[in-house]
């Protein structure tokens, strides 16, 4: 039975509001030069903050690794604002009667959403990583040191996926934490949590690593492709920790604090966190492209934990590592000869034993990389050298978009509807997403955009050139199939 079908699964961010959970990913620049923490094992910084001594730290007395994590982790608290009629249907009653939407100054008024967590500082120069979920929609993004030093912080990057983000402050000569080795992490090992718990200030706590390779799917309510393989701890972790270092007894950063596994909401035994081999390469993709560069093996596999019935039911037959149930055409696994049946034992020499194994695996490296990857048919052990690939099929860079800022499933309309609107061309809006811009508007879906900012467009492409134009605002007008006149939606791309 998998466990959140025992306890549910919390992430762990701290929030106020008034009203309904807000809900808004903005991304902010991406021309940032991008900084390479160092690794476990380099020349220690001049500034670093605290003792290490490049092997082990003390395997039962935490003093120095707490001392120099703690000023390493921040107190992040953040402001957003959500309107006051979120839940209600976003067509209004007089779109219904009179065929027309609400305008300016007919708009709810807005309440306040405050929210807090914790971040780790990743560089000197004011690089913190956190949780997506703790900067999720945010206004205003404030952190504070464990000195008490408040800066404002903007947002680099954010990946829903994982459930990182990449904020900045303006600040030189901080204390950061080293990137450790999250592969070579072991079960049973001593582990130390740090951050804001239910807005106490800079709390530790300790634990051990009870498992690695856990999947909860709580990513799936922030992303349609979700990545997970937790470690899962029992070092004490609460509302206010999302987004804070766990390390280890060296005072190496091994993960970012997520989520809990609680029947309350509050801590109950166990706690889960991002895998710093992950981290660390979401971190440089943000900070390098803006979005994250994420690659594909290319094969439909088992999830862990299916029944035996179920096992039946689909041919999926029992053997070490993680069975392939279908293989993507002209993707990197089949190009590399895996067949459907086949079954993946490891990544680069890594052993993986389940999905997420697998997932945590492959989401360390980007589109072009080459690995080897293990596997077994019929018995026999083989190694073939592929190159993963991209969502598309190419090791081509993929570039960020102020299309994603929107949060809505967009194409060009065909000839046959263009014909029955009298137009020469348009975007249709075929969905909607619960984040983004579109879902702060009262736009329904079917909606067809005409024109941005007064200038006609007729496809997808043209709707991106002109919102790269357009800057933080703009007005889009349209039309509803079936309804007479044109609808206007004035929207703000970033706040």
């Amino acid at each position: 039975m998998k466990l959140q079908q025992i306890v549910p699964v919390i992430l762990i961010s701290a929030a106020t509001s008034v009203g309904s959970m807000w809900a808004y990913n903005k991304f902010a620049g991406n021309n940032l030069t991008p900084y390479t923490n160092a690794e476990a094992g380099s020349k220690i910084p001049a500034n670093y903050a605290g003792l290490f001594d490049g092997v082990n730290g003390s395997p039962t007395d935490f003093q120095q690794a707490a001392a120099s994590s703690i000023p390493a982790t921040v107190h992040i608290k953040t402001k957003a604002t959500r309107t006051a009629s979120n839940n209600l249907p976003r067509r209004s009653p007089l779109f219904d009667l009179f065929g027309f939407d609400w305008d300016e100054d007919m708009s709810p008024r807005t309440l306040p959403q405050m929210a807090s967590g914790s971040g780790a500082i990743i560089s000197d120069d004011g690089y913190i990583v956190t949780n997506n979920h703790v900067v999720d929609g945010a206004d205003e993004i404030t952190v504070t040191m464990s000195d008490k030093k408040s800066y404002k912080a903007k947002l680099v990057g954010a990946d829903p996926s994982s459930d990182l983000a990449v904020i900045k402050i303006e600040a030189k000569d901080l204390p950061f934490l080293l990137y450790g080795n999250s592969d070579e992490v072991q079960v049973g090992q001593w582990v130390l949590a740090i951050g804001y718990p239910l807005n106490l200030e800079t709390t530790v706590t300790a634990g051990i690593v009870s498992a690695k390779g856990r999947t909860l799917e709580i990513n799936k309510r922030q992303s349609r492709t979700p990545i997970e393989s937790f470690i899962q701890t029992d070092a004490a972790v609460n509302p206010g920790n999302s987004g804070g270092p766990l390390v280890n007894t060296a005072g190496q950063l091994i993960g970012i604090n997520s989520a809990i596994a609680s029947p309350t909401g509050s801590y109950a035994g166990y706690s889960f966190t991002i895998p710093v081999n992950i981290v660390k390469k979401i971190v440089a993709d943000l900070m390098k492209f803006g979005t994250v560069q994420r690659a594909y093996l290319g094969i439909n596999y088992a999830p862990d934990n299916l029944s035996d019935e179920i096992k039946k039911e689909q041919g999926i037959k029992e053997g070490e590592g993680v069975f392939v149930l279908d293989v993507t055409k002209d993707g990197a696994a089949a190009a590399g000869g895996i067949k459907k049946g086949d079954f993946i034992t490891r990544i680069n020499n890594v052993p993986v034993k389940s999905g997420a194994e697998m997932v945590g695996q492959i989401a360390t490296y980007r589109p072009g990389d080459k690995v080897k990857i293990g596997y077994r048919r019929d018995g026999k052990d083989f190694i073939s050298e592929v190159v993963l690939r991209n969502s598309s099929g190419t090791t081509e860079v993929v570039k960020s978009s102020v299309l994603d800022k929107l949060g809505a499933d967009l194409a060009t309309i065909d000839g046959k509807l263009a014909k029955e609107l009298g137009v020469k061309g348009g975007v249709i809006v075929r969905g909607i997403d619960d984040k983004g811009a579109f879902s702060k508007t009262r736009m329904e879906e079917g909606f067809v955009i005409l024109k941005v900012n007064g200038k006609d467009v007729s496809t997808v492409e043209q709707f991106r050139a002109e919102l790269e134009k357009a800057g933080s605002s703009v007005t889009l007008d349209g039309m509803y199939p079936g309804y007479e006149g044109v609808f206007r939606y004035p929207m703000r791309l970033t706040e």
